[in-house]
């Protein structure tokens, strides 16, 4: 017995030691961690995109409000039309002599800038309500135009689509399919790597400027180009850096082969965020509908991504899953209890 006391002395003082050299080990595994994530080298951001994301911010920055997307319903405007509100159509001449809601102009989407220099006292009203087909072409107007300061426009939630069905036939009831969505997948996919954002090359020397000629050149540029569709997507998903716009719970229920997830509200505007969407790809961006990605691709095409918005979104290909799922998932299937019948004059 006298003689097993220092064995087992010394056997507790080993384990004693193990146990802390165990957990120093640990400790010493974690601050590692930690001291290689602090260390990551940033990227430095080029001197116009800086001082876009200054103007912007001091602007208010309406990419991280409460007002992002600025989308109204049908049924608001409706109610408006004997008040202080304007309405914008951004549809051709025909389709605005077929029908169009009482009171409203045409306007070519390219001489908007114009328009509300020129024609208008944009802040004389209360309102002023962009229009088109499907509410995607005055998605990406109304990002524009509130990136540019005027803080009172919206777009009408499915265009006219929801105003009368005389005008859903061939916009919204026309494009919802259901074609691709036995080729979603659900696996998640990272980021691509930090890098600076796009070179604007204006040749601006403050914020003010570059922002103006931002807006003037893609009002210029037309809508086209800002525009994809989902056939063209899932015929070579790999030509693309496709970007899910929408919840994590969506993502994960189903996406685009190779997309990735951003989330909403915590992408436009944050640095970090925006250096991982390549300059040199072509960048599509989806959600639901196609409204929230048009407002985020006007974002983006402004700092000079190549960015495209898919539209009418998941209801472009995916539309059954998204009717089967949509107590789930809070989905936003177009169906016909979206449609108003409300009047419009023809010209």
């Amino acid at each position: 017995m006298i003689q097993i006391k220092p064995i087992l002395s010394y056997f507790s003082l080993a384990l004693f030691v193990a146990l802390i050299s165990c957990s120093g080990g640990q400790k010493k595994t974690e601050q590692t961690e930690t001291s290689v994530k602090e260390t990551t080298p940033k990227v430095e951001v080029n001197a116009e995109a800086k001082l876009l994301l200054k103007t912007l911010n001091e602007m208010g920055d309406y990419a991280n409000s409460r007002d992002f997307p600025s989308l109204i319903k049908p049924s608001s405007v409706y109610e408006d039309l004997d008040g202080n509100i304007h309405i914008v159509d951004l549809r051709n001449e025909d389709a605005f002599d077929d029908g169009h809601i009482k009171g409203a102009v045409r306007v070519d989407f390219i001489d908007l800038p114009a328009y509300f220099t020129n024609d208008i006292k944009p802040f004389e009203y209360d309102k002023i309500v962009v229009v088109c087909y499907s509410g995607q072409i005055s998605s990406y107007a109304t990002s524009l135009l509130r990136l540019a300061g005027y803080g009172n426009v919206y777009a009408m939630r499915w265009g006219m689509s929801g105003w009368n069905k005389d005008f859903a036939e061939d916009a919204w009831l026309a494009n919802v399919s259901s074609d691709f969505q036995d080729q979603l997948e659900t696996e998640e996919h990272e980021k691509a790597p930090l890098a600076d954002f796009p070179k604007l090359n204006t040749g601006k020397s403050s914020g003010d400027e570059i922002l103006q000629q931002r807006i003037n050149s893609l009002f210029a540029a037309g809508y086209s180009d800002a525009l994809v569709h989902a056939d063209d997507v899932f015929e070579e998903p790999g030509d693309y850096y496709t970007i899910n716009y929408d919840r994590r719970d969506k993502y994960e229920s189903g996406h685009i082969p190779g997309a990735i997830r951003y989330k909403p509200g915590v992408t436009l505007g944050i640095v970090s965020e925006m250096q991982t969407i390549p300059v040199d790809e072509e960048v599509v961006l989806y959600c639901n509908t196609g409204h929230n990605s048009g407002f985020a691709t006007a974002y983006l095409r402004l700092f000079g991504y190549n960015a495209k918005t898919l539209t009418f979104g998941n209801n472009a290909f995916m539309y059954d899953k998204m009717k089967e799922e949509e107590s789930t998932l809070s989905w936003l299937p177009f169906t016909e209890a979206e449609i108003q019948d409300y009047p419009y004059v023809l010209n």
